[in-house]
């Protein structure tokens, strides 16, 4: 089975700019573009939030028609800059999405199963679970202890040492990592939020952050580091599913680049 991560979409209304810099939306058609190209085809993309910049329905009906355009099904949750009640109304006849409260739902009919959370806190940038939805994740959880399992949500729940990103985290991260440890078929935890490739060794098992496909969080590592964005290429993650050996993620530029070309040694 494969998986097509891709995060941090940032969908704005028509001719608009993100931060007024970026273009985000002929980012989000190249990145589909990318995704259609591969062969082969992945089973089914999840798109782990900030689906839209600013939430609005508008920009919520740019990112169906591009994902529109994707033939496997794709999978959605919210993060801090989406509304649920946008979301919605644009996506809401999608059956898998609940029609009231937070955006948590399984998708049972793959390989490997899908338990998808909302860590979205309203009007703020950090995220949460809330203890009755590390209690349906446990639930859940129980419900299939020999299936292969990915977790995913929007909001990091561990650590990844950019400090100004590390503080808008989900803010019970710790209470998750006891639900995570009492289920060892949880393959990884994938999440978006932070505009970087990052990984961790977390609860038994790894935590993983898919690039944007639009603009990156910059890289540095220092405590008092600003708060800043680059353009680095973007990308997006490629989980294979291989039985007898678990979950293999690849990382996947979006841009063109020469070739592919033969590998040829010192011949002539």
């Amino acid at each position: 089975m494969l998986i097509a991560q891709i995060t941090d979409l940032h969908a704005r209304p028509p001719g608009r700019l993100s931060n007024r810099v970026v273009e985000t939306n002929a980012m989000l058609a190249n990145a589909v573009a990318a995704i259609a190209a591969l062969r082969p085809l992945p089973d089914v993309v999840i798109a782990t939030g900030d689906l839209a910049d600013a939430g609005e329905a508008e920009e919520y009906r740019v990112l169906r028609a591009e994902l529109g355009k994707l033939a496997m099904p794709v999978y959605v949750i919210p993060g801090n800059h989406d509304r649920r009640e946008s979301l919605r109304e644009v996506f809401g006849d999608l059956a898998y999405l609940p029609r009231e409260g937070r955006i948590r739902y399984v998708i049972d009919e793959h390989p490997v199963r899908l338990v998808a959370l909302d860590t979205q806190l309203p009007g703020r940038t950090e995220g949460e679970l809330g203890a009755d939805q590390l209690a349906w994740l446990d639930r859940r959880l129980a419900e299939a202890p020999e299936r292969p399992t990915i977790v995913f949500m929007h909001h990091p729940p561990f650590p990844t040492g950019i400090a100004h990103m590390d503080r808008i985290n989900c803010v019970d991260g710790a209470a998750m990592e006891a639900v995570i440890r009492r289920h060892r078929q949880v393959e990884r935890v994938l999440c978006g939020h932070h505009h970087r490739p990052i990984q961790i060794r977390w609860a038994g098992t790894i935590g993983s952050i898919a690039p944007s496909t639009a603009h990156q969080v910059t890289l540095d590592l220092r405590p008092d580091a600003p708060a800043t964005f680059d353009l680095e290429p973007p990308a997006f993650h490629l989980h294979a599913w291989v039985p007898g050996a678990g979950i293999i993620t690849h990382h996947a530029y979006i841009d063109s680049f020469p070739g592919p070309y033969p590998f040829a040694g010192d011949k002539e």
